[in-house]
């Protein structure tokens, strides 16, 4: 699971729900999830994707069931996977029935485009007989046209909403176990509408910003909208939604959970931007120490800042740090200043350091 939680935040009381041996929602950690990018069809592909996410702390991971041999491969990504599965279903009720006789742990299915109310409860139906978690999975890009038509639009009154019919469907019918999520590409959108939900329902948010983007500028607008959600106390379990390796995915989303101060994974690196004033070359030093701190584990605050102006004063809350200067570094322990290292030993002496406060 994704680490200790640290309740900086209220968090949203919701009911549990069980997917595979992952909690979601009530005082559970938020989970961390990723989507496969191969063809789930090729199942060994597809299953070295998954176990090399599920390594790399992606606590469930979904693939996309397009066809019926995309169901049928559950079977044997789910024999093998080292995390639950999630089938991605959308347009065809039957390949969700397909995907939960398979043995998903979850299934994601879209009202929008699934077929209508008899077709989401047949598959409610089979999933209540074998204990499958259901995601309804609202997305400003698939909204039932009347409720458009009502809003003028894929508003945020429009995902909550579509959310709510769904709702109403599989409560009615008995169905538990259940994840919503209300998706926009426009951050302001998409946490407006679970805002709106969340005064509407105790079932658990799958949070995240659909289609955010490649590279950096993904990162940032998932960033943004994650983590908004998070300090309004919302959110048991997110996806970082890049155009890229779903490896990036799972680390901007424990990244984002410890930058919002939800969960801790390992060390916290402060580091300084650097100015006239750097007298070392800092870049390559924060990159070493931080490479080297993997395997610590500890909530750990570890500072190696450009001169000794951002020594322990601006960096005091700092467990560990160094402060470089033209001579080396000036090594300090909980604001107390432990004594100066050449710039050769910098990095050794910090990684000890830092491993000796883990303790």
């Amino acid at each position: 699971m994704c680490g200790d939680v640290e309740r900086v935040f209220k968090r949203r009381e919701t009911h549990q729900v069980r997917c595979g041996n992952v909690v979601i929602g009530g005082d559970s950690p938020v989970s961390v999830q990723t989507m496969t990018k191969t063809d789930t069809r090729d199942v060994g592909s597809t299953l070295a994707q998954v176990n090399e996410c599920a390594a790399a702390g992606a606590d469930i991971v979904r693939v996309a069931v397009p066809d019926m041999e995309a169901a049928e491969a559950l079977r044997k990504i789910k024999a093998g996977a080292m995390c639950p599965i999630v089938a991605d279903i959308h347009f065809d009720h039957n390949l969700a029935i397909a995907a939960i006789l398979a043995g998903a742990d979850k299934i994601r299915v879209n009202p929008g485009n699934i077929g209508g109310p008899q077709k989401l409860l047949a598959v409610a139906e089979r999933a209540r007989e074998r204990g499958t978690a259901i995601r309804i999975g609202i997305n400003g890009g698939s909204v039932e046209r009347d409720i458009l038509e009502k809003h003028g639009g894929p508003v945020p009154e429009a995902l909550v909403e579509s959310a709510e019919r769904a709702l109403g469907y599989l409560e009615d019918s008995g169905t538990g176990n259940l994840v919503i999520s209300l998706k926009s590409s426009g951050v302001r959108a998409t946490v407006k509408a679970y805002t709106l939900m969340a005064e509407k329902t105790r079932w658990p948010f799958h949070i995240g910003i659909t289609e955010a983007g490649p590279g950096v500028r993904g990162v940032v607008k998932s960033a943004v909208g994650i983590s908004s959600l998070l300090t309004l106390g919302l959110g048991d379990t997110l996806r970082v939604s890049l155009t890229g390796s779903p490896l990036d995915e799972v680390k901007a989303g424990r990244d984002i959970l410890q930058a919002a101060e939800v969960a801790f994974f390992g060390p916290e690196i402060i580091s300084c931007p650097t100015c006239g004033r750097t007298q070392v070359n800092l870049i390559p030093v924060a990159e070493g120490v931080a490479a080297r701190l993997r395997d610590i584990r500890a909530p750990l605050k570890v500072a190696i800042m450009g001169c000794p102006v951002n020594g322990p004063g601006e960096a005091k809350e700092a467990d560990v740090g160094v402060a470089c200067g033209r001579d080396g570094g000036i090594l300090f322990m909980r604001g107390k200043v432990l004594g100066r290292v050449p710039e050769e030993e910098m990095i050794d002496a910090l990684v000890r350091l830092a491993h000796e406060a883990a303790k």
